[in-house]
């Protein structure tokens, strides 16, 4: 399964990488991913086109499962300055839980997000979000949990060289007849190195509150600027309590589609 996953994500890359061999205007759109942290960036993609984050995700040893294997995909289309739509999808799982395999389909979003005000520099952008569950495929989660509801308060800065996004996260999680409120916090902070090559580390923090426990985790992760329209990702989590996922790994890339809907 495992090698299933990464000949699909090779080939969706290939595909990516050839559509973006077709724009070379070097004043064109940029790329601005909101993967593979757990923070989402309080600005948004360039008014008029569409961004496709598409990634993998392999998981173990977490409440729900021993392990999981999972394709995901996030599609923004901004349609003003201040304003963007969004969907995100896990269309593939498979996964062991129990002792027994099987493969499903997670939970699919749709939401918007609004910037109440840019910044430039040091002054941050701040943004809201929310998302609603329009679908559950019900494969188990990772230790965040799958909300019904999400409210997230943004805000992203450029500080002495270093990129930061900055979430407030506020959730409702529902199980069976029973709704609890859920809270998180993130923290990513990014650098460019030599060249194109990017290194982002994150500190998150989620309430769990079915499980009456904490899900912290420490993300490392490396970014390729392939090209401004194409950014490619790699990277780990790591689990810091009992009740986190003890290990993630991921791969995906952003790609903006480099023609202009309107």
């Amino acid at each position: 399964m495992r090698q299933i996953l990464i000949c699909v994500f090779l080939v969706l890359s290939v595909f990516a990488r050839s559509a973006a061999a077709q724009t070379t205007d070097p004043d064109g759109p940029e790329a601005n991913p909101g993967r593979p942290t757990v923070s989402t960036p309080a600005t948004l993609a360039p008014v008029g086109y569409f961004q496709f984050e598409t990634g993998a995700l392999g998981a173990n040893h977490s409440p729900e499962f021993s392990s999981r294997y999972g394709l995901n995909e996030v599609i923004k289309f901004s349609v003003t300055p201040r304003l963007e739509l969004l969907a995100s999808a896990e269309p593939f799982v498979h996964y062991t839980a129990d002792g027994v395999a099987a493969n499903g389909v997670a939970e699919v979003f749709l939401g918007a997000q609004a910037v109440l005000s840019h910044g430039e520099g040091s002054k941050p952008t701040i943004a809201v979000s929310y998302f609603h569950r329009m679908f559950d495929g019900g494969a188990p989660e990772l230790d965040l949990g799958s909300p019904a509801n999400s409210f997230l308060l943004l805000a992203s800065a450029d500080v002495k060289g270093f990129h930061y996004d900055a979430n407030a996260v506020f959730n409702e999680q529902v199980q069976e007849t029973v709704r609890r409120a859920q809270f998180g916090q993130t923290l990513s902070i990014s650098h460019h190195l030599a060249g194109k090559v990017s290194l982002s580390g994150e500190i998150w923090h989620f309430t769990q509150p079915f499980l009456r426990g904490h899900a912290v985790g420490n993300l490392w992760a490396v970014g390729y600027n392939a090209r401004k329209t194409l950014v490619l990702d790699a990277g780990f989590n790591r689990g810091l309590t009992g009740t986190s996922t003890r290990w993630e790994a991921f791969l995906g890339f952003t790609y903006l589609l480099p023609h202009k809907l309107y």
